[in-house]
């Protein structure tokens, strides 16, 4: 039996090979780039073709709607989303209690309220039923996020949505590409919100967002809040008159030109994707004690994070509580090389930001909606979820790492030989 790397012996993944650039920077990517700068168009609101209304199309017909407006990053494509739903002080929006902390912040920045919903303990997305125990006269609007790049049960969430009059805002930060029933995501809602920022399996050269939309008002009430509130129409000269509260969020054609160059790589990227994860999962689906991530039959999955469940009973260490796993594999498996992480550590309704309810002074936005769940509830099953699970991020994204994700297979086999090392970190952990 070859011995653990954590007790001296030879790491599963060779460190010459651990380091995997994202996002791949091709002489494409560059001479897009440059010739933004060449052109001297540098920003979206030039009077003549950009970058970014080039992106934009090209976005709107991948994603199958009429329209898509670029913005500043994806958390802002959040804001403005709800902005344009017209959600605003008091108003409650129902949001997952896993997922980025972005997810939960957008409301607060429209002085809303947002209120957590359980997740389902395979998809990681929300819980159909606990979204419908939460629903009170106030809601105005569910935020659905197809977490780690799977989609979110959009037929019972389409279907809560209707019954009660909800707008739905997809947050498809991580689930570019992914598809509902042939569908792809961010044409399943009233309107989407995408983030490219360069950790995503689109990205661009640092931040920006797209929303999209099949709503000609909602894509207005969008393109005027990403610059202040004004109307910008090619032809028109611009006025400086904001006519609602807007922001200046506006996409840089540097960076739409850049993901625009990147996409024209994304679908032969994301079949390169497919293969790699689904080989690497195959292996771990042979390990007792770990469940791994996947997709129904009605939907794919764009793998933009692994996230892994372990289960001490099942692996032979009924003993062992479940956090005390957790970090004893993560320790074990990081010296075999294996870059594995927690992600986030606690469920967002816990995170300090809504447990304090600082928020904007004196207790708002949540002062306007006095009833709302207090920040000592519960939600076992995302709490579950962060004590037994990591996350692999980043390193699969590449469409070569197929040979590294089998090494990282290889870690995980080879730490499964030693329970009695995970028993007894875990034990010292505990």
């Amino acid at each position: 039996m070859t011995k653990l790397a954590m007790l001296g012996g030879t790491p599963a993944v060779p460190r010459d090979i651990r380091q995997v650039p994202w996002p791949i920077i091709t002489e494409e990517d560059r001479k897009a780039v440059v010739t933004v700068l060449d052109g001297g168009q540098l920003v979206s609101n030039a009077e003549n073709e950009t970058a970014v209304r080039d992106l934009e199309r090209r976005f709107a017909e991948r994603t199958g709607v009429a329209h898509c407006v670029g913005v500043s990053n994806g958390t802002t494509a959040l804001s403005l989303a709800l902005a344009a739903l017209g959600i605003g002080p008091g108003d409650e929006v129902i949001v997952p209690s896993l997922s980025f902390i972005a997810s939960a912040l957008a409301p607060l920045h429209q002085m809303a309220v947002p209120v957590f919903a359980d997740v389902d303990p395979v998809t990681f997305n929300l819980d159909p039923a606990d979204v419908e125990r939460r629903i009170t006269g106030r809601t105005r609007a569910i935020l659905v996020v197809h977490l780690h790049g799977l989609p979110a049960d959009m037929d019972a969430l389409g279907d809560l949505a209707r019954r009660h009059d909800l707008a739905i805002l997809e947050d498809a930060a991580q689930a570019h590409g992914a598809l509902y029933r042939g569908k792809p995501v961010g044409s399943l809602g009233d309107v989407a919100a995408f983030s490219l920022q360069v950790t995503k399996n689109l990205p661009t050269c640092g931040e920006g967002g797209l929303l999209t939309t099949d709503d000609p008002a909602l894509a207005e009430k969008v393109r005027m809040g990403r610059q202040f509130g004004e109307v910008i129409e090619s032809g028109r000269p611009r006025d400086y008159i904001s006519y609602f509260l807007g922001w200046n969020s506006k996409l840089n054609p540097i960076q739409a030109a850049f993901a625009a160059s990147q996409l024209d790589r994304f679908d032969d990227y994301a079949r390169h994707r497919q293969d790699n994860v689904t080989r690497f999962l195959d292996r771990l689906r042979e390990l007792p004690g770990i469940a791994v991530p996947g997709a129904p039959e009605h939907a794919t999955h764009a793998w933009h994070i692994l996230r892994f469940r372990f289960d001490p009973a099942a692996l032979g260490l009924p003993e062992v509580a479940p956090t005390a796993l957790r970090d004893a594999l993560r320790r074990v498996l990081r010296a075999e090389g294996v870059p594995m992480s927690q992600y986030q550590l606690v469920p967002l309704p816990e995170q300090k930001v809504f447990t304090d309810r600082i928020g904007f002074g004196s207790g708002y936005p949540w002062a306007a909606a006095e009833g709302t769940a207090g920040p000592d509830e519960r939600f076992p099953v995302a709490r579950a979820i962060i004590d037994d699970s990591l996350t692999l991020q980043k390193r699969h994204l590449h469409p070569d790492s197929g040979p590294l994700l089998q090494r990282y297979a290889d870690a995980f086999e080879k730490v499964w030989q030693h329970r009695d090392v995970l028993a007894a970190v875990a034990g010292r952990a505990s």
